[in-house]
């Protein structure tokens, strides 16, 4: 233990010194909240504010009521030649004569798709002209003396009893996925410069020259870079907490709230997820001959959980994936956050696979180490 205690102190040390280091992976952790944040409430505003406005309409005189009725939805003519290459709104020329029939009427909706923002446009003028058409044909039937409910067999009505945290699904899960992946991204400069980094500047053989064992120096490392990304997910987390209650989530008919049962359940539900992610950061550093190409191969490697991780925020097989490493844990923790039950079975069985890994990646490193191609990366 005393020999596991000085070399975990001696990596933190290292580590503390390489201030450039410590700050790169902080920075996921401090500004990443706030420039989701920032994102977030831009695409909040777009979602919640409906702008007027203005399309060609061509015989437009055939067609007052719809006209009216489409300015009172916020539609309205215009004469601008860039909108009338986006959006043009053609109204038959028997429209008049059609209407006066009880025929169908015809209109043509024409518009360039491949336009920014001119879908959004192209749904809400068809909602407007599927609202006026379902008026005129109740008006219809009410003027042939027939009860307009009639053509209604279903009366479907929607009660909706989700909870105010949980309409906000995929915000929330992105939210929880981002603090999570800073686990990932706190240690892993720190995982390279103590294992490829310390190979390269030849202290790694000067160090296993001393009477240690390698299983102790390999926890050690695991520990330490382990620590650092804790560090991230804490930061992280902090700084949500500050940042996120300024976004308007209410105007989208929920909010967000970082309470401390949420603090307290990330960083106990997170453990056995640093000692993965510094076990697997340090297994392929030690793989690696270079800083450089380890730099590489980490990057390939992190993509496995955090493809898996989007996975869950999407709802794609997300029962499956409570029993997998990482998967398991961040769908508990966007549980807590919409304050829904989490399954204890499978959290607790996510959480031993996790470890479960992370032991016969320990277990590998030990064994690497006893190569002196891996030691001089030869």
């Amino acid at each position: 233990m005393n020999t596991f205690l000085s070399l975990l102190r001696k990596e933190l040390i290292d580590a503390i010194r390489d201030k450039r280091s410590v700050m790169a992976g902080l920075y996921y952790a401090i500004f990443t909240p706030i420039l989701i944040s920032g994102l977030f409430m831009v695409m909040i505003d777009k979602l919640s504010s409906i702008e007027d406005f203005q399309l060609t309409i061509v015989n437009a005189e055939q067609a007052p009521d719809l006209i009216a009725h489409l300015n009172r939805q916020g539609i309205s003519h215009s004469d601008d030649s860039a909108e009338r290459l986006a959006i043009k709104l053609i109204i038959g020329s028997e429209y008049s004569r059609q209407m006066t029939r009880a025929e169908p009427a015809d209109v043509i909706l024409r518009a360039d798709t491949s336009t920014d923002g001119v879908m959004t446009s192209v749904r809400r003028i068809q909602r407007a002209l599927q609202q006026y058409s379902e008026e005129m044909s109740g008006i219809r039937l009410i003027a042939r003396g027939i009860n307009p409910q009639v053509v209604r067999p279903i009366n479907l009505q929607l009660q909706n009893q989700a909870t105010v945290e949980s309409k906000g699904g995929v915000f929330i899960g992105m939210m929880v996925l981002l603090i999570l992946l800073a686990v990932f991204i706190a240690g892993m400069n720190l995982a390279i410069d103590t294992s490829a980094g310390e190979r390269e500047r030849h202290s790694l053989a000067l160090l296993l020259s001393h009477p240690i064992g390698l299983r102790e120096l390999v926890m050690a490392k695991v520990c330490a870079v382990s620590t650092f990304g804790m560090a991230g997910l804490i930061a992280a987390v902090s700084v949500s907490k500050i940042i996120y209650p300024m976004v308007p989530w209410q105007k989208l008919g929920f909010s967000i709230d970082i309470g401390l049962p949420f603090i307290l359940a990330a960083v106990l539900i997170s453990v056995p997820v640093a000692a993965l992610a510094a076990s697997m950061q340090l297994y392929v550093s030690f793989m690696a001959k270079s800083f450089k190409e380890a730099q590489t191969y980490i990057t390939f490697v992190m993509f496995i959980p955090v493809t898996l991780s989007y996975t869950v925020t999407l709802d794609i097989a997300t029962e499956q994936l409570r029993w997998a490493p990482v998967t398991g844990q961040l769908q508990a923790l966007i549980d807590l956050m919409k304050d829904q039950a989490t399954p204890l079975l499978p959290l607790v069985s996510s959480c031993l696979a996790t470890f479960a890994i992370c032991v016969v990646l320990v277990l590998g490193m030990e064994r690497l180490l006893k190569s002196e191609k891996i030691i001089f990366g030869l």
